[in-house]
C-alpha cells in the first residue's frame, strides 16, 4: 500500500461545472470526518462535497458519501479510484460549483471519477511503513553516536530537549525497533534503552 506525502489539488470543468478534487493524508475514518465537515464549511458557496476515503494498513476502512448527488454517482466513483490506486490514509473530496447544464447519471460518474484520477496522477506517494513513536535518553557524550544510530535505522527526530540529559523523540519504523534498541544498549553498556 501507498500513502500520501503531502496534501494535493486537482481541477477540471465539465458543462461549465467546476470541480475541484483534494487529496489530504489522513490517520483514521474519525480524522477523515473532521477534515469533511472543514471542507464543507470552506466551501459553503459549493453545490456538493463528495468524499471517499480509505485508511487502516490494508485500506479494511472506508467510505464514501455522494453528499446530495443521486445514489452511486459521486462518492462511489471517487471511491473506486481510491480502491485502484493502492493508496491508504487517504481523503479525497471533490467540490462542485454547479455550472447550469445537468450532466445526467453517467456524465456525473466521469465527472467525479476523472477527478478523482486527476488528483491521484499528481499526488507524490510513498510506501506505507507502520511506525511507532520512540523516546531516547542519552547524556552528552553518547549524543552524537546516539543520533547517527537513529539516522541508521531511519528514525524521524521530531523533538530534541536539552537539560541534565538529551531526550530525543519521533517516530521510527517498528520493524527497526527491535535491532535500534540492542545496538543503543551495546553502544551505553546498558545504560540507555530505547522506549
Amino acid at each position: 500500500m501507498k500513502v500520501l506525502k503531502q496534501y494535493a489539488s486537482a481541477e477540471i470543468e465539465v458543462k461549465k461545472s467546476r470541480f475541484l478534487a483534494e487529496a489530504f493524508s489522513i490517520k483514521s475514518q474519525q480524522e477523515a470526518r473532521e477534515l469533511l465537515k472543514q471542507q464543507k464549511i470552506k466551501y459553503s458557496d459549493a453545490t456538493h462535497v463528495v468524499h471517499a476515503f480509505s485508511a487502516g494498513l490494508g485500506g479494511e476502512i472506508c467510505g464514501c458519501s455522494d453528499d446530495g448527488e443521486p445514489a452511486g454517482t459521486a462518492g462511489r466513483p471517487v471511491l473506486d479510484v481510491l480502491k485502484g490506486s493502492g493508496c491508504t490514509n487517504i481523503l479525497l473530496t471533490v467540490t462542485r460549483w454547479f455550472g447550469g447544464t445537468l450532466l445526467g447519471t453517467g456524465g456525473l460518474v466521469r465527472a467525479y471519477g476523472d477527478s478523482a484520477k486527476e488528483v491521484l496522477a499528481v499526488c507524490s506517494m510513498e510506501e506505507y511503513i507502520s511506525k511507532v513513536p520512540f523516546s531516547v535518553s542519552t547524556n552528552y557524550q553518547l549524543y552524537e553516536q546516539v543520533k547517527k544510530l537513529l539516522g541508521r535505522f531511519e528514525a524521524e527526530i521530531e523533538n530534541e530537549d536539552f537539560a541534565e540529559n538529551i531526550v530525543l523523540k519521533g517516530n521510527l519504523p517498528e520493524k527497526n525497533k527491535p535491532a535500534l534498541q540492542k545496538e543503543v544498549e551495546n553502544l551505553s553498556c546498558g545504560k540507555i534503552s530505547v522506549v
